[in-house]
């Protein structure tokens, strides 16, 4: 589905440059649980960024399934992420004034669907997340476990192709995090969704079947895993 060849990425912070990613090279099959992970500056992040379309590279090539991400225009970039890819991000990016519902509600609001099924495909996933009865409360009203379910059901209800997680436990404790891990397992497991984590905790780790480890912008390790556990 994915395909990561030679790919290249410099930052410039001030006088420094910082050489991101170095000549990284992966492919990512449909269906994986994936984690991208590494100590800070390692390019993790960076890596991520990439293939969700929202940074640029400087050289190498990334493919999404047929598409070369660098040889699309700005709206093909826009529709492919609208299209194929969610994010879950680790400060949950939630808006405040929005109610659970409308938080996830939003995704959708570009794909030119009826209301009612707008309305059909946010209950679905608000309830398969494990929020029936919280759709009306605002994210101040939720605890931080719960937020996070908002942010899966926000990249989940596009039904994309892949989802991109970057350090989706680091703001919640471990027991609320592991029920997370637990949720996007299932959910890989039962839509065949795949999910690329960028992250340092080593629960994550511990709940993926694929483990990348990036050290100074290079691949020090590339292998699978049996995952500790299954869907819950």
């Amino acid at each position: 589905m994915i395909k990561i060849q030679n790919v290249y990425k410099t930052y410039i912070d001030g006088d420094t440059e910082v050489r991101a990613l170095r000549g990284v090279s992966l492919d990512i099959a449909a269906g994986e649980f994936m984690s991208i992970a590494g100590p800070s500056g390692s390019g993790k992040t960076t890596l991520l960024n990439l293939i969700g379309c929202i940074d640029e590279l400087d050289a190498g090539e990334i493919r999404i399934q047929e598409h070369a991400v660098s040889l699309l225009n700005k709206s093909q970039l826009t529709e492919l992420r609208r299209s194929s890819i969610g994010y879950i991000f680790q400060s949950f990016n939630l808006i405040p004034v929005l109610s659970a519902y409308e938080n996830v509600a939003i995704a959708l609001s570009l794909l030119n669907l009826s209301r009612d099924e707008v309305h059909r495909r946010t209950m679905t996933i608000l309830q398969e997340v494990g929020l029936e009865g919280m759709e009306h409360r605002r994210p101040a009203k939720l605890s931080g476990g719960q937020q996070q379910r908002v942010a899966v059901a926000r990249a989940l209800v596009k039904d994309p192709l892949i989802v991109l997680a970057d350090e989706p436990t680091a703001n919640l404790d471990s027991e609320t995090g592991e029920a997370i891990l637990q949720l996007m397992k299932r959910i890989n497991e039962t839509h065949g969704t795949t999910f690329i984590f960028s992250t340092h905790d080593p629960m994550v780790m511990h709940y993926a079947d694929r483990l990348c480890q990036l050290h100074d912008g290079k691949v020090e390790r590339d292998e699978r895993v049996e995952a500790a556990v299954g869907g819950a």
